[in-house]
């Protein structure tokens, strides 16, 4: 299974284009989205083409491809009007060798991690700042921000071919 892995959208209609785009253009089978899906939130500044009411009917066009966990901007009224589920603090992908643990990173983090095993994979958005690393055998992943990125990173995502994991950038 490929999937495509992106974060932080914070209502840019702009941006949730670009990465719809990605998405297709990737083939991926799947879209998983680490939250933060409509609203900016007040530590950030509007996004490019900020429309919450821009970004809902996008999203559910792709309603039966994404999986998606809740980030600390989205609210309970998000999912009357998303189409798939965005409640979830976190979810589990189990692969033949390895657990995936997906969050959005606002309670569980580098600092705070569920129990892994080594070989596992723990990724989070919320920083706006892509990671990559490996720490007692876990892999710590961050795909960075599909609208607002922090420290020059770049709109990206990241895509996993089922044997590793590749952060790109829309440009």
């Amino acid at each position: 299974m490929k999937l495509f892995i992106a974060s932080d959208i914070h209502g840019s209609a702009y941006y949730c284009k670009k990465m719809l785009e990605c998405f297709d253009k990737e083939g991926a089978d799947r879209m998983l989205l680490l939250g933060d899906l409509l609203y900016h939130g007040p530590r950030n500044d509007l996004p490019r083409d900020y429309s919450p009411k821009e970004v809902i009917p996008m999203l559910n066009a792709y309603k039966d491809k994404i999986l998606a966990v809740r980030g600390n901007c989205d609210a309970d009224i998000d999912q009357v009007v998303l189409e798939f589920p965005i409640m979830a603090e976190y979810s589990y992908i189990a692969l033949e060798d390895r657990v995936i643990y997906a969050t959005h990173g606002h309670i569980y983090s580098y600092d705070n991690i569920p129990p892994l095993k080594e070989g596992d994979v723990f990724i989070q958005g919320h920083t706006h700042v892509p990671v990559d690393y490996v720490k007692d055998g876990i892999r710590f992943l961050n795909p960075g921000s599909v609208s607002i990125p922090k420290e020059d990173s770049g709109h990206g995502y990241i895509i996993f071919d089922g044997k590793d994991f590749v952060r790109k950038t829309f440009e």
